[in-house]
């Protein structure tokens, strides 16, 4: 993919001796010519749909979009510089077209269109190496001896593509209804943005020493193990999965006994793997904002810094996390006024029914108070299951 901004004066496509390279600011920071090689250019129109037929000039002016848009759009979808060759097609000009058409019907402005570009562009090609590092790297070995892999690689592209194309879409609309759900339940336009979450970060304790005991493939099937386990138990009990970091993820939900339930079952997980080192947790709870499928602000900063003094296999949590959880009837406001509500239900008068007795699911420890670098001082409690949750 070519980003280019010169044209000539007259509006012409410039000479090769006229063109100016710009270097996308993100990601990808080289320059590449479009391969010739002939079978990977079988397989690019094969993925493609379509044959390569106009230079980055000619597809932006098909489009009817200024050289300056589409160079940034390209950009933004993290499209490496290929200079003036002929390397595009109708995909790349239909792309164009509906992008400066959302802007030009005003439903989103230039720069919401070049974010949807950016976010599009990162996570697919996130998805695009898994895929090719991950799952054709292994199915494409040579089934018989004498195959080698480029006579695997094409039909086997070509079974998969529809398959995998159907299935991106459907988990796509699936995310799609889900957040929007979210969003249309929100209690007014700020909380739109600006949203009160539990967000928790889980991080493998002694990582950094595993690294330099471990081979790298023994390392990376650790990490891969840690991630699948912490992503399905997240998802499985309504939590998302906002990133994963090696030894460490961050998790989000809508309201604090969620989270608990999470982090919970997280250190009760990976304590029963023998293979994975201790785990430590810091949820807090307050105002979020969310960009781009990420989260951000103090409530984030204040839960790394709660993991990052959280004992092993355990979990700590800021007050605000707390008075929710106690808000809630998730946690008694003490152990005290547990133990006060309990007895006060075990007396009652001759022939008088029983008075039912709270059930809790979580019980709450405090901590001692202690600074916390950039946070002020802070007062940690210590989140833990009740007897018999």
């Amino acid at each position: 993919m070519t980003v280019d901004d010169t044209t000539s004066g007259d509006g012409s496509e410039p000479s090769s001796d006229q063109s100016v390279h710009a270097t996308p600011h993100h990601e990808v920071d080289h320059t590449a010519e479009p391969t010739d090689d002939p079978l990977a250019i079988r397989l690019e129109a094969l993925i493609l749909g379509a044959d390569r037929r106009y230079t980055p000039f000619q597809a932006a002016r098909t489009a009817g979009v200024s050289m300056d848009l589409a160079s940034r759009f390209w950009r933004a979808m993290g499209f490496a510089d290929i200079g003036q060759a002929k390397a595009l097609t109708e995909a790349d000009v239909l792309a164009l077209r509906r992008l400066s058409g959302l802007v030009e019907a005003g439903l989103l402005s230039e720069p919401m269109a070049i974010q949807v570009a950016r976010s599009t562009g990162q996570t697919t090609a996130r998805l695009a190496e898994w895929q090719i590092d991950s799952f054709l790297e292994g199915l494409t070995e040579p089934p018989e001896p004498g195959m080698t892999r480029t006579e695997v690689t094409y039909p086997l592209v070509e079974l998969l593509l529809p398959e995998l194309e159907e299935f991106l879409v459907y988990v796509w609309r699936r995310q799609l209804a889900a957040a929007t759900g979210r969003v249309v339940q929100a209690a007014d336009d700020d909380e739109m943005v600006d949203r009160r979450l539990a967000v928790g970060f889980a991080d493998l304790v002694g990582f950094t020493r595993l690294t330099r005991r471990l081979e790298e493939e023994e390392l990376g099937e650790l990490v891969e193990a840690f991630e699948t386990t912490c992503a399905d138990l997240v998802a499985a009990h309504g939590g998302r999965l906002i990133k994963t970091l090696g030894d460490e993820v961050l998790f989000a939900a809508d309201d604090a006994g969620t989270a608990a339930e999470i982090a919970l079952r997280l250190i009760e997980a990976m304590t029963l793997d023998e293979q994975m080192p201790a785990l430590r947790v810091g949820i807090a709870f307050g105002t979020v904002t969310t960009r781009m499928g990420d989260v951000f602000g103090t409530t984030v900063n204040l839960a790394s810094r709660l993991t990052s003094i959280a004992p092993k296999d355990a979990v700590l949590v800021d007050g605000a996390f707390a008075e929710e959880l106690t808000r809630t009837g998730d946690a008694p406001a003490s152990e005290a006024r547990a133990a006060e509500e309990a007895s006060a239900a075990a007396e009652r008068a001759d022939g008088e029914e029983p008075r039912p007795v709270p059930k809790y699911r979580y019980g709450l420890q405090p901590m001692w108070q202690r600074p916390v670098r950039g946070l002020g001082v802070v007062e940690p409690w210590l989140l833990a299951r009740r007897g018999g949750s």
